[in-house]
């Protein structure tokens, strides 16, 4: 078995890339398993979850950077949603 796949046995995604560009990954069997399980929406869905969390994470970071959070009265207004 080689180092990649040893590295993705232990919990870590391994890259594939040519020309610094990514092309393929190694995961972990049961993470795998569990992506194979779900179905083409099911899988859209997880996706956006981890866009939405990313931009919490990035948007949490900006404040406890000091930036002034956005009351969530604006959001809903700018999104067209009322209150």
């Amino acid at each position: 078995m080689t180092d990649a796949a040893h590295d993705a046995a232990r919990g870590q995604v391994v890259y594939l890339t040519e020309h610094g560009e990514r092309l393929a990954a190694i995961v972990p069997a049961d993470l795998a398993a569990e992506l194979e399980n779900l179905t083409p929406e099911q899988f859209r869905e997880l996706l956006e979850d981890f866009a939405d969390a990313q931009a919490a994470r990035e948007s949490l970071a900006e404040v406890e950077a000091g930036a002034e959070p956005v009351p969530a009265a604006q959001v809903w207004a700018e999104l067209g949603l009322g209150t």
